[in-house]
């Protein structure tokens, strides 16, 4: 393990979150609020990161180093990005500061926060912008630089991306990488100026579209996006949720005027299908909840829907009082999540998509034992071993909200409100079901148990296995 490597690139990123907390300091500046809170991280940061940075360290960079510099990058983020809370005064314990901020940075949109509509602006800038900061992920970003380190940056784009199979746009990582980010800032300019269109504040508009970008859905009103009582906001707001759950590949191969390649993705289809299946299903079982009032429900349905299959977690509605069928569809889509390269969470489209696809094949070769039946995706066959790897990760999916759940369940609150917040967490979504539905929080929850859910925020957004990678003892072995 080339531990320099490692400290320098990760004392890089730490200047690169003091970098960002620029922005928070100068909103806090022009609404006259008290700086010093961020000041002081800053300071910090350029302490620590600087130090780091001044390393001297081989080249040496392969897989093992980009899964261990993910890890600890992301714990260390979250670390250091709560102490303007902290700093504030604003939370009753750092712990409490560290689940907020982890939440933010990972997009989950879980919070211990009962209230947020009386937090400084600056805070809440920071707590939104963490989401756009995690959403494309602060490792892509990294990876763009590190050319200047003399590193290629593909083990930390393959450890960091969302998905199964990540793949470069262009040959070079940090050319891709700059692609991304490009891609990533035009849609959430387009939003945040169509949001403001539609008659949302600038500050909103912009906090709303962060959120919207990172598929987060950390709010800044109490009734999160229902307080605006905005059709069109809500209009908007829905088709870009979707639109950050797609692949940016795609986005690519559009701007490249492959359309047809682009179109003629599975995970794509199957992701739309789902989406207009869930939403005519929920509208049809919520409309006596409305009055028999069509549009109303086809408008909280389809909110809700892309909220949740994107892992965004706003709300519209209070989707917790709606009927049992709703509920677990919805439990369902948390599962399910977003495709592959976007920047949404949960298992992802093609995941589930190749799973079918095995189940298929397993049926077939029950029935005919001498056939072969092989696993394709968008045309091209899939080899066994990334088959192979789809069923492992569901396998440690399914381990680890089982273990998280055992330990959160040492709070004694029911099946429903332990289960979901796992689930909520590990496939950062936010709001789950019961106590921590779209109206309720986490601010129950026991110091441990925000603690393990704070650690399943991490595993889910970087995949599980680069978490995994810091318990090995291989890991930490020089050689």
């Amino acid at each position: 393990m080339n531990f320099s490597l490692v400290f320098k690139i990760l004392g890089r990123t730490l200047l690169l979150e003091g970098f960002a907390l620029l922005l928070p300091t100068g909103v806090a500046l022009l609404y006259g609020e008290d700086i010093r809170p961020f000041l002081y991280t800053i300071l910090i940061l350029l302490v620590v990161g600087g130090l780091l940075s001044l390393l001297r360290a081989s080249r040496q960079f392969f897989a093992r180093e980009g899964f261990f510099t993910v890890a600890l990058t992301w714990v260390m983020f979250g670390v250091f990005g709560a102490l303007p809370f902290w700093f504030s005064g604003q939370f009753g314990s750092y712990i409490d500061c560290l689940f907020e901020t982890i939440s933010g940075f990972t997009t989950t949109g879980a919070s211990v926060l009962t209230a947020v509509e009386g937090l400084p602006m600056g805070l809440l800038f920071w707590r939104s912008f963490t989401h756009w900061l995690g959403g494309m992920g602060v490792l892509v970003l990294t990876a763009a630089l590190l050319p200047s380190l003399g590193v290629e940056g593909t083990y930390l784009i393959q450890a960091e991306s969302p998905g199964p199979v990540p793949s470069k746009l262009v040959p070079r990582s940090s050319t891709s990488s700059k692609i991304l980010y490009g891609i990533y800032l035009a849609m959430t300019v387009v939003e945040t100026l169509l949001l403001r269109l539609v008659g949302l504040p600038w500050f909103d508009a912009v906090v709303n579209s962060f959120g919207t970008a990172g598929t987060g859905g950390l709010s800044v009103r109490n009734l999160s996006i229902g307080a605006y009582n905005n059709p069109a906001a809500e209009v908007i707001i829905t088709i870009f949720m979707l639109l950050f759950s797609v692949n940016f590949t795609i986005y690519f191969l559009l701007l490249s005027r492959k359309w047809r390649q682009a179109l003629a993705s599975d995970e794509l289809r199957f992701f739309l299908l789902i989406v207009a299946g869930s939403i005519v299903l929920i509208t049809l079982n919520i409309v006596p909840q409305y009055g028999g009032f069509t549009w109303e429900s086809l408008r909280h349905a389809a909110f809700q829907v892309a909220s949740i299959i994107s892992t965004t977690g706003y709300a519209t509605a209070n989707f917790d009082l709606w009927p049992e069928f709703s509920r677990f569809l919805i439990f369902v889509l948390m599962l399910v999540g977003a495709c592959a390269g976007s920047t949404g969470g949960g298992m992802k489209c093609s995941r589930v998509l190749v799973l079918f696809k095995s189940i298929r094949r397993e049926i077939r070769q029950i029935i005919h034992p001498r056939s072969v039946n092989l696993v394709r995706l968008d045309g091209q066959t899939l080899e066994e071993g990334t088959v192979r790897s789809i069923c492992v990760f569901c396998g440690a999916y399914v381990m680890v909200t089982l273990m998280a759940s055992l330990i959160v369940g040492l709070d004694n609150f029911t099946f429903g409100t332990t289960i979901t917040a796992v689930v909520s967490c590990v496939s950062n979504i936010g709001p789950g079901l019961e106590m921590v539905g779209p109206m309720g929080n986490f601010s129950a929850f026991s110091d441990l148990s925000k603690l393990v859910l704070s650690l399943c925020m991490v595993i889910g957004r970087l995949e599980i296995f680069p978490i995994l990678v810091l318990f090995s003892k291989n890991a930490w072995k020089r050689s």
